[in-house]
Formats: structure tokens, sequence, C-alpha cells
């Protein structure tokens, strides 16, 4: 028979040819095929080369430490892919509890101790390095300890656990950030209950999409002659007599998004009440909602001292004209009766206008306003006329109020016709009445010549003494409203003895 050993397709790890000199070894052995290794036939391991068994525990484990019984640091191995790698060399020599932070020493004694003494399971033990020359760098690793050799080595593979502490920190982070939004979720709750339930109005919201309602007030219900309970999730429609004009939601929907501020009369189904809607729509979660403030018809029930109805309504009805604009002059909202004024068909036509437009003299008017309300808060009896769109110039005599709207500063104009007022205005001008009787007391006594003359000195004194008022003093304002440069009316203040009336001779 023939030796195994000439037995060129299997061979037995670890043994040369006795022809070599070599010893054969036959417990550690390996099956060698033609297809390559097998499993190990015996359970151990052939020998491995010191330097392949360095590369082979760094790529296992993502750091290593060979530590002698008593803890001295042997050998430090680090996987080349960690960042860890060229970091730790200084270990080498030095005690490993000096790497260790306070907490981490007596878990790391325990468990050394265990392993030392051969208890069974002996389980991985979580430390934490510090590393004080790179300025007290902290890192947690997960050991496992293994014996290398008859000389009392200790083998301790680790695994990093900082890619783990980071999860486990945003976890937490989420966590917190998660309950916060539940606390603040919860606090908006809790507002939005006590706010409903203090409102006087009747408030219901409804969705747009599916038609029913998904919250209501105690006012809404009992509006509705229902309770909270029984309406809530029931079909918006199913609390009002059936339209004529269709489905009551998309009316009220096309009214909302087309920001009518009328009513929608409908009648409540189970009390047969006449009500009034306004609709608002919004969009909350990707979902359109409409918000719907219900109001009984019948006044009875509104307090005669409802201020803010009445000012709404006085507004909205009234006969004068009423115009709102900022620090700047630009139209912000205008009543009915102003569009009848320029002859505007909607209030839509007329936002973010200036209100010079519709004024005869423009911005000189717009600026005497503006400036003499700003500064004593209102402005009473301003004559002058409107310029409408289509129609002749109209006289009015304008008051302006500066109102505050929070940080910003709204003016209100209210517009009165002034067409028959004229008389009045000028019967109340003692000054014009007493120049224009002495006019007359000239026929007779003078020529025609000296009474037109002395007729152009009063005409021009009436309208230079108006401009002046009109402007509150105003000098530049005055000449440019008179159509004159400003050394001209000082020069015509000075020839009509207006400037010591003021105490003012240096203008």
């Amino acid at each position: 028979m023939r030796s195994d050993s000439s037995n060129p397709t299997k061979r037995r790890a670890g043994e040369t040819d006795l022809k070599d000199g070599g010893p054969s070894s036959t417990s550690d052995a390996v099956d060698v095929t033609s297809r390559g290794a097998k499993y190990w036939n015996s359970g151990a391991i052939p020998l491995i080369a010191p330097e392949i068994l360095g590369d082979i525990i760094a790529a296992v484990a993502d750091l290593a430490l060979v530590i002698s019984d008593s803890g001295e640091v042997l050998s430090v191995l680090a996987n080349p892919a960690n960042d860890l790698v060229d970091q730790l060399g200084h270990w080498e020599g030095g005690d490993v509890r000096q790497t260790m932070t306070v907490e981490s020493v007596p878990k790391f004694d325990d468990r050394l101790a265990a392993f030392l003494a051969e208890k069974n399971n002996v389980r991985p033990v979580e430390l934490n390095h510090m590393d004080k020359k790179k300025g007290r760098w902290e890192f947690p690793v997960r050991y496992s300890f293994h014996r290398i050799g008859p000389d009392g080595a200790v083998l301790m593979l680790g695994r990093d656990l900082r890619p783990i502490a980071e999860m486990q920190q945003q976890l937490v982070k989420a966590q917190l950030a998660l309950e916060s939004d539940y606390e603040t979720q919860r606090e908006y709750d809790t507002r939005f209950r006590v706010l409903m339930d203090s409102a006087t109005d009747a408030v219901v919201f409804a969705s747009a999409h599916t038609g029913k309602i998904t919250e209501m007030n105690k006012v809404a219900a009992e509006l509705l002659g229902s309770t909270r309970d029984k309406v809530i999730g029931g079909a918006f429609n199913s609390c009002f007599e059936p339209s004529k004009r269709g489905d009551l939601l998309e009316t009220l929907t096309s009214q909302a998004l087309t920001e009518q501020t009328t009513k929608y009369a409908t009648t409540v189904r189970r009390t047969g009440q006449q009500v009034h809607v306004l609709p608002r729509l919004f969009r909350a979660a990707g979902e359109r909602v409409l918000l719907c403030r219900v109001t009984a018809v019948d006044q009875s029930v509104v307090p005669a001292d409802d201020l803010m109805r009445n000012v709404a309504s006085l507004y909205t009805e009234g006969p004068e004209a009423i115009a709102f604009t900022n620090d700047i002059g630009e139209v912000l909202a205008a009543n009915e009766s102003f569009l009848d004024l320029i002859d505007v068909s909607h209030d839509i036509n007329v936002r973010g206008r200036s209100l010079a437009d519709y004024l005869q003299r423009g911005s000189v008017d717009v600026k005497v306003m503006l400036e003499n309300a700003g500064r004593a808060g209102r402005m009473r009896m301003y004559a002058t006329k409107v310029a409408s769109e289509y129609g002749s110039p109209r006289g009015v005599e304008i008051s302006v109020t500066r109102l505050m709207a929070g940080p910003h500063t709204v003016f209100a104009f209210v517009m009165r016709d002034a067409d028959h007022a004229e008389a009045g205005r000028t019967a109340a001008n003692p000054t014009s009445e007493e120049s224009m009787r002495s006019i007359i007391e000239l026929v007779g006594s003078a020529t025609l010549k000296d009474i037109v003359a002395e007729t152009t000195n009063v005409v021009e004194k009436m309208c230079i003494q108006t401009a002046v008022e009109l402007t509150m003093n105003n000098r530049v304002a005055a000449a440019e409203m008179l159509g004159l440069s400003r050394q001209s009316l000082y020069v015509k203040l000075r020839k009509f003895d207006l400037l010591s009336r003021d105490g003012d001779d240096n203008g």
C-alpha cells in the first residue's frame, strides 16, 4: 500500500514530508480536495502566523487589546477602517485602567477577575475609554475576553459603540421632540376648547370635502336645536332646510372663495329659525375646512348697544363715503357710498390705489390731510372735489381721523357731499362778506378799472387766506395748492399783510 503522503489529492494540514525531516501532525487536520478546504475534522484550527493573526483580529474587531493578567497593555490593534487607527498607540506599556473613565474601572476589574477565575459564561462588558492626550476624548467600546497563550495574556476584542450611542442620542432627541410636539398640541387644543366655549358667536367647522361637521361650540349647538355630541360627525346640510339654489355647502364654499362679506340666509331644520351663515375657507393638514359663523336673523337677540355691530352697519349702510388708507394714502377698504361717489363697481378696483387718484388736486390734498391729521390726530371740514372715473367733479367736505391698528397707522376719511353747503360756507366767511360790501360801495365813486383791480386783490387775498387755513399754515403745501412758487407766495403774504397776522415775518 502507498502511504497517505504519496496521495496528491489529500494531505493533512501541518504535515511535512518525512524526507524533509519535518514533524507530522494528525490531530490538527483539514481535508484538502480539488474543490478547496473543508471544515477542520478534529475541531482544532491550524497554526496561524502572528502577522496573519494580527490582521485577522484587526479586521474582525474595531479595537483589540492584548493585556496581561494585571491589566498592562501589551499591544493595541485597531481596524484600518475605523478612525481609531494610529490614535491609540501610546496606550502600549501603560495600565489599561488609566484609559477608562472612573465608572468603568470597577466594571473592568470585576469582569477581568471573573474571567481569570475561569468562571463560565463571562459576559462582554461595555467600557467608556478616555484619552487625556486627545482633549478628554471619550468613546464607548463593548469587549469580550479571550485567552491567547499560557503566559496569562488576555485578548480583549472590542466593538465600537459610538454609532449605536449616536443612534440612541438621535432616538432620545426624536422622542423629546415628539413629546414636546404632543405637549404643544395639547396646549393649543386646550386653548381652542376654552376659546370655543367662551365665544358668544355660534361657530361651526365643516369639511369642504366630506361635508361633515368636525367641530362646533355650545352656542352653535343650541342655535341648531341639538347637542355637540349629536351634531358633530353629521352632515352639515342636514342641519338646515334644503336650499333651492343647490347644495348649501357648495354655495358657502363658492361664496368664501370670492371673499364676499354678505351673509347667506337659511333656515334651521330642527327649530325653523331663520339664520345667517357667514363662511370662511381655509386649509389645514391638506384638507379644506369651512368656518361658518351662524347668527340669528331675529334682531331681538342682538343687544342694542353692540358697538362693533352698529359701527359695521354704519360703515356698510351709511350715506357718508368712508375710506381707510395707510400712512401713504393707499386705499385699504372703502364702503358702497364711496364707490357710488367715484362711480366704481367693486371695492377690489380701488384697493391698493392712492386716494389722490380720486381727488381733483391729487397728491396736494392727500399730503395736506395726512400731515394735519397725523400731527393733530384729526382734521375737520377739508373742502375739495372728488374726480370720479366717468362723472364730473363733485365738491366734498372731508374729515380725517388717525387710527392705530397695532403698530400700523391707518387714516379714516369720511366724505360728505358739499354741493348744497357752498352758500353756507360763503356766508360764514366774514372777511369775504365785508370785502364784497366794500367793492359794491365803490360803484359810482370809482372807475371800472379801479373796481376791477380792487376786486382782483380781494379775490386773490381770499384764495391765499383760504389756502393757508386749509393747510394749517403750511406754506409749502399752500404754495403747491395755489400753483405758486414759495417765494411768490411770501411776496403776496406780505402784500396783503398776512404774515404779520401770524407773527411770522420771516416765514
